[in-house]
């Protein structure tokens, strides 16, 4: 079989990669490029000024082609199909005949009719030979811009700024930037993060001249405005290269576009159309994650096996000049059938938008703008129909307080979610591979190549790897980071062995460097979780993150929430009323919580000792809502009242709540107590719930509710008060002591070797042998639990950080506005 490949890019290559894979007997493979060089990476394109050569962007190396048995022939463009005698016909005079011809010529740089455009200073972003042609002339350049708000565009002024060309201007039509990926919002946000770094954004402007004599000096717009440069970029757009299709008379679109099948088929069923070339249902797609599908697609075509191209979603992460841009699903729906949760921070540079289905289950869409950690866990949320868990805004802002829930996140996905989008790579065919003997990331790209394309899914990739040996009981070691060659467990034990008690005692015994933003909160949590000290004495407060900074969550409105604990959900009529005083005092919004207290939102750090002197007077303590620890333990009312309770539940709880107050712990933890199997406490839902029986308590562990809620698993039966709380002892210390930071419960059993039927070995049978020392540990952290808030107004030193200006630590933030919201104060966004 005779195969001839027109077109040697990124497609073509694949096409040729998937072809040598799969086929198992010898094909006669003909490449023929245009370009003077084998195949190179485009998605990378503009490293090549950050030091890269035009080697290191190589997809293969020529004697990979010579390998494989491919004929390569570059720098000799086809001018000519014969569709009658199935020939091809060179620039260089060669005609060749073939059985299948694969169309995979890719696409051009679309130039507007911009008179001036043949001038010098003049490029084009698209080849390396472009990229070197803009290197040459840079030097000379002192002003640049770039024709062209979009993804490609966006690329080339970072190029021009990696070039030197610092004042870089953006051109853009449209009235705002990146106009198909992202909403009016998020290009604003976008916009201010580029102009941050630099950039001169200009949108909604027609070029219509390029002024200069031989070479440019300047560029006129529509609305006659001017714009003196001296290098000009254009990135307005791709069109196909369909020329060879037109002349040979295949079917092409109104737009252009050589028209092909689900099988990849043009209207010459020996003629095949891939990449950005091809239209497909009247849709060019210009993203390199659809055109190997196609690839793969034209493959099975050829070998005769059945495989179909039915599309491709568009969805995108990038990195723009340092700012991360995604959308994903369809990110602009809109209608009765669809809402929108949108996040905002303009202070950070933030926006996240989600659509979400009428009923609230199903995530159809989004974009992110300025953090884009969630997007690979979203995308598959949203093509693998998940049902989004009961508040839906929390897959981009977590929980209250900008706290992850640590879900099972990539491991509870079906294992037909395709995790590598750039080469179809699911999460079947990944988990198989490391059952097989891949253990290593590495190994996984050598085998699957996935991870290899944009390398977004890379960590996906490494939770699946880690899940499977873990599954298949092989032993996983995870380092903390760069600075602690550890993982948390480890150091948690050389800590509690060596009597470490700050972060600098921690860092100077075991680590090296200055530490970092993933290991300063973590070994602060060591800490806390270990001894109980008090969390703004030693230093430790500095690396702790920035809600235990100040002991208060921070709003969206840049505000601060006071939470005082309420054991059990029961208060008096006076500390009520002191509730209602401080609030109106200090013109608080309140809300009575899911969690059985009462949250007062919008304090100004400033005001927030005296707020906590005033309620500390009254009897309260801190409810800890800032902090990966106990939040509350949540009852009906019980045998006290309902006249189906078999126990006492609020005393219970409260007793449960006040010993375990303040305890830290790798992820925030919440319990319940329910007087009987009615379950009015919805103790099943929480990281431990005790459920009364006629016989005592029954306990339950390992719930959750937040993004991925998990019902809590019975761990014994008919327990005794006393014995009740020596398991949960026994359960919290060992989570203390095993989790991963920031693991929910509910995961982190998920993960543990054994699950339900080892971790109830521990904790009830004591198997381990470890149990009264698990027991001796959570009764030391019980004797030095202090309220902090209280430590807090009553030391000088520590009331002086809660000021915003220290000049004038009486005066608040003036960036802080309020708007009415059902006769309530409600912070706004920051201005």
């Amino acid at each position: 079989m005779k195969i001839i490949i027109v077109g040697n890019g990124m497609v073509g290559y694949k096409f040729c990669e998937k072809l040598v894979a799969k086929s198992e007997v010898h094909l006669d493979l003909t490449v023929f490029g245009e370009e003077i060089r084998p195949a190179y990476d485009r998605v990378h394109l503009s490293e090549f000024f950050s030091g890269k050569s035009a080697e290191d962007l190589q997809l293969a190396p020529t004697s990979w082609y010579t390998e494989q048995g491919i004929v390569l022939i570059v720098g000799d463009p086809i001018l000519a199909i014969n569709r009658k005698e199935k020939t091809v016909s060179s620039h260089s005079g060669l005609t060749m005949a073939y059985d299948y011809l694969v169309l995979a010529t890719g696409s051009s740089a679309f130039v507007p009719p911009i008179p001036g455009v043949e001038k010098e200073g003049v490029f084009i972003y698209r080849t390396i030979e472009d990229l070197e042609m803009m290197q040459a002339w840079a030097p000379k350049a002192k002003t640049g811009a770039v024709i062209g708000g979009g993804l490609l565009g966006l690329e080339a002024a970072k190029a021009m700024i990696d070039l030197g060309v610092t004042n870089t201007h953006v051109i853009e039509f449209a009235p705002r930037l990146m106009p198909r990926q992202i909403d009016d919002a998020g290009s604003s946000v976008l916009k201010s993060k580029l102009e941050a770094l630099g950039l001169s954004i200009h949108t909604s402007k027609n070029t219509t001249e390029i002024v200069g004599e031989s070479a440019i000096s300047g560029m006129r717009f529509q609305d006659e405005s001017t714009l003196n440069v001296d290098m000009l970029v254009i990135s307005a757009g791709i069109k196909p290269r369909d020329e060879l299709a037109i002349a040979a008379q295949l079917n092409v679109g109104p737009r252009g576009g050589i028209v092909v099948n689900q099988q990849m088929f043009t209207s010459d069923p020996a003629i095949l159309a891939i990449g950005e070339c091809a239209l497909f249902e009247g849709m060019i797609f210009g993203l390199v994650a659809p055109g190997y599908e196609m690839a793969e697609v034209a493959v099975a075509s050829i070998l005769g096996t059945e495989k179909v191209f039915l599309g491709f979603d568009m969805s995108t992460k990038l990195k723009l000049i340092g700012v991360d841009v995604a959308s994903f699903g369809d990110p602009f729906i809109a209608g009765s059938e669809a809402r929108s949760i949108v996040f905002e921070d303009k202070n950070k540079g933030i926006y996240k938008r989600i659509n979400i289905s009428k009923d609230g289950k199903e995530l159809l869409g989004g974009i992110l703008i300025g953090d884009a950690e969630q997007y690979n866990l979203l995308l598959q949320t949203c093509k693998n129909k998940v049902v989004l868990p009961p508040n839906p805004e929390d897959v981009i802002l977590g929980s209250r307080g900008g706290e992850s829930d640590g879900g099972a996140g990539v491991t509870s996905l079906p294992d037909e979610a395709v995790i590598c989008s750039c080469e179809s790579v699911t999460k079947g065919e990944i988990c198989g591979h490391v059952i097989d003997g891949a253990v290593s990331i590495e190994e996984i790209k050598k085998c699957t190549k996935a991870g290899t394309g944009c390398g977004g899914c890379v960590p996906m990739v490494k939770d699946l790897v880690n899940y499977t040996l873990k599954s298949q009981g092989i032993y996983v070691r995870n380092v903390i980071c760069e600075h602690f060659a550890y993982s948390r467990q480890e150091l948690l034990d050389l800590v509690r062995l060596q009597d470490l008690r700050s972060y600098d005692a921690v860092l100077t015994a075991h680590g090296n460097g200055d530490g970092c933003e993933t290991c300063k909160p973590l070994v602060s949590s060591i800490l806390a979780s270990l001894w109980n000290e008090l969390i703004l004495d030693k230093g430790n407060d500095t690396a702790q993150d920035s809600n235990d900074r100040f002991l208060a969550n921070i709003q969206k409105g840049g505000t601060y929430s006071v939470v005082p604990r309420i054991p059990g959900g029961e208060i008096t009529p006076d500390k009520l009323i002191v509730i209602g005083q401080v609030a109106k005092e200090f013109n608080l919004y309140t809300k009575i919580t899911g969690g059985q207290r009462i949250d007062l939102f919008g304090a100004h750090l400033s005001d927030l000792p005296i707020i906590w002197e005033q309620l500390i007077a009254a009897g309260f303590e801190s409810g800890h809502a800032y902090g990966k620890a106990l939040r509350t333990v949540k009852s009906c009312v019980g045998s006290t009242w309902c006249r189906f309770g078999l126990h006492d539940s609020v005393s219970f709880a409260i007793q449960i709540e006040e010993r375990y107050r303040g305890i830290r712990a790798p992820h925030k933890i919440k319990g319940g107590v329910s007087g009987c199997i009615r379950e009015c406490a919805e103790a099943q839902s929480k990281d431990f719930g005790i459920i009364a029986t006629e016989k005592g308590w029954n306990l339950h562990v390992c719930g959750n509710g937040g993004s991925k809620p998990q019902h809590a698993l019975l761990l014994a039966s008919d327990l005794d008060s006393e014995t009740c709380i020596r398991f949960i002892d026994r359960f919290l210390m060992f989570y203390i002591k095993t989790a991963d930071p920031l693991t929910r419960t509910a995961t982190w059993l998920n993960k543990l070797d054994g699950g339900m039927d080892y971790l109830r070995n521990v904790v009830v049978n004591d198997s381990l042998g470890i149990g009264s020392e698990l027991e001796s540990e959570m009764q030391s952290l019980v004797d030095n639990y202090v309220c902090e808030w209280k430590a807090a107004v009553e030391n000088p030193e520590f009331r002086k950080r809660f000021s915003h200006f220290v000049n004038a630590p009486e005066e608040k933030d003036p960036t802080v506005q309020f708007d009415e919201l059902r006769d309530q104060k409600k912070a706004q966004a920051w201005k």
